[in-house]
């Protein structure tokens, strides 16, 4: 524990924590009372392996159980580390593994042909049952937008959609590319308001064949084709391409193989709207666990990389829009529909799927809530005159849908 002991010292500044280890020894870590967090290590084995690799490991033996929470939630554990990052990120130790990690993230991130299906089904392909157990009706599996703080998970998926519609500025007959169409929902949404047809491409089976079912139920198969396709096997001309919650299973090495084909998709005067997770504070890094457990090859790019990789493909950048905070409470609402269903998915998956699920959900929160991460959405277009000048054609459109909508 000698290891531990001096790191966990330095680390908490905020709060208290109070760690039994196995030999049932209770140590105390006290910056502030609040928040008080107390755990239990049943592995001796992690003294040594939580100070050398803390991302990974805790995550690990939380979901083994040889990490336990005796007193507050695996919540208030994670939060309490989350307002100590900062502290944490200046030892000593941590410094030349993240300089490190930064130089061979492109080795993690190989995402070819045949590992972006590998990558895509190990997280898209569990059990479309486990994810209707706590995303919203239309399977919308990336940031809501919560116009009100009121707003259920429901209406804030349907703000997305249409907030991303009233931007591809759609006109009737138009061709819609979907690169990574999920389960259906941006595609149906299209197709349900606006006389377009949508070609949607996935390289998850689950999703393809759960799109392609609720479109026949709504009627809307003439509209929609949903294909089992990469993204770089695409052919034709599209007016309008739109990519949600993607970008950020493309790989660093592949941004600019990314832009291009979007650039050569794109028919004369065509538009597209890429929607994803990205990083304030330049590039960096995907935690070990996460890129382990949970999104193999995947990677949240800096406004930096990203842009670097459009001038390259000589598209316009047309508008660009931040989200901070609406991730975080989009997570914060799976996690509480996932532990309303805990026992259903346990039933599916089993205890420690369950583990590292709310794991994942809740770190995931956290990294929106306390540190770099934020979602954006950049338009472009190929010509400079393409799209009006003013940006009032967007709310004109949002608020026409609303309208409709509600109606409805």
């Amino acid at each position: 524990m000698k290891l531990l002991n001096a790191m966990l010292t330095k680390i908490i500044r905020t709060g208290t924590l109070e760690v039994v280890d196995a030999e049932g020894h209770v140590h105390r870590y006290a910056g502030t009372a609040e928040p008080f967090v107390r755990d239990k290590l049943h592995d001796p084995s992690l003294y040594r392996s939580l100070v050398w690799n803390p991302d990974l490991k805790a995550g690990e033996a939380y979901m083994e159980g040889t990490l336990t929470i005796e007193q507050g939630t695996l919540r208030d554990f994670l939060t309490l580390f989350a307002i100590n990052r900062g502290v944490s990120r200046k030892l000593p130790i941590q410094k030349p593994l993240r300089r490190l990690a930064k130089r061979m993230k492109s080795l993690w991130q190989r995402n070819t042909l045949i590992q972006s299906q590998r990558n895509v089904a190990h997280h898209y392909d569990l059990s479309n049952e486990l994810y209707g157990l706590f995303l919203d009706s239309g399977m919308n599996y990336s940031c809501a937008y919560f116009r009100s703080p009121t707003d259920t998970i429901e209406e804030a998926q349907q703000n997305k959609l249409r907030h991303i519609a009233a931007k591809l500025d759609l006109k009737p007959g138009q061709r819609v590319l979907d690169i990574g169409c999920g389960w259906g929902g941006m595609a149906i949404y299209l197709a349900q308001n606006f006389d377009v047809h949508v070609t949607g491409v996935t390289l998850s089976k689950e999703q393809l064949a759960l799109a392609q079912q609720r479109a026949d139920e709504l009627g809307l198969a003439h509209k929609i084709s949903f294909q089992f396709k990469d993204y770089r096997d695409v052919a034709g001309s599209f007016d309008r391409i739109v990519s949600i919650g993607m970008f950020e299973h493309v790989g660093i090495s592949y941004f600019q193989q990314y832009f291009g084909k979007i650039q050569s998709l794109l028919a004369p005067g065509g538009v597209a709207l890429v929607h994803a997770i990205g990083r304030k504070g330049g590039p960096g890094t995907t935690g070990k666990w996460l890129r382990k457990y949970i999104f193999p090859g995947g990677y949240s790019p800096a406004l930096s990389e990203t842009f670097a990789a459009i001038e390259s493909s000589g598209l316009w950048v047309t508008d660009t829009e931040i989200w901070r905070l609406h991730y975080a409470e989009t997570l914060r609402a799976w996690y509480n529909r996932f532990e309303a269903n805990r026992g259903k998915a346990e039933a599916l998956l089993g205890e420690k799927f369950c583990r590292m699920w709310e794991f994942y959900l809740i770190t995931s929160e956290l990294s929106f809530r306390y540190f770099k991460h934020m979602v954006f959405q950049i338009q472009l277009a190929k010509a400079v005159d393409t799209l009006p000048l003013q940006r009032d054609y967007m709310v004109d459109v949002e608020r026409k849908l609303m309208s409709s909508e509600g109606g409805r």
